[in-house]
């Protein structure tokens, strides 16, 4: 299933140059209220909460910061490649370079852990993070992102 109904081509960060954990989801935060005229500080604190109770990064360079806003009306996603790998704090012990950030609205529910799911499972295709990592260009990440799970794998 495509993700195109999370992530818009103007939500995609092909090469996302930040140090650390904190300054990727400080910059995603900055990003993410550009697009949905949400609160940056806001974005920031959900998302630095959600990572206190345990690390978003879900192995293989990839993590999947997420979290419910008040004011939200539909799901968000946001789509960043980084410049070169962070540490995340991740189970495996690798850094991360491929980051889905999704905001669902409070009540949400079921609809924000369907879409969470969604997105584990797109990214952890192997020929999919394969393709992510090779796209230089928001055009191309989108692309893949657009692409029905069956004719990405």
């Amino acid at each position: 299933m495509p993700l195109t109904d999370l992530v818009a081509p103007n939500a995609i960060l092909p090469a996302l140059k930040v140090n650390n954990k904190k300054q990727v989801l400080h910059e995603l935060a900055a990003r993410a209220a550009t697009l949905t005229g949400q609160n940056e500080r806001a974005i920031f604190e959900i998302l630095m909460q959600r990572e206190k109770l345990g690390s978003t990064a879900v192995g293989n360079g990839i993590a999947i910061p997420h979290g419910k806003m008040a004011n939200l009306t539909r799901l968000f996603g946001l789509f960043a490649r980084l410049d070169r790998p962070v540490d995340f704090e991740a189970l495996d012990g690798q850094p991360v370079d491929l980051i889905f950030l999704l905001l669902a609205p409070e009540g949400a529910g079921a609809d924000h852990l369907k879409a969470l799911a969604r997105v584990a499972r797109l990214l952890r295709d192997s020929n999919v993070a394969h393709k992510l990592r090779a796209s230089r260009d928001a055009e191309a990440l989108y692309a893949v992102l657009a692409m029905p799970s069956a004719s990405a794998a």
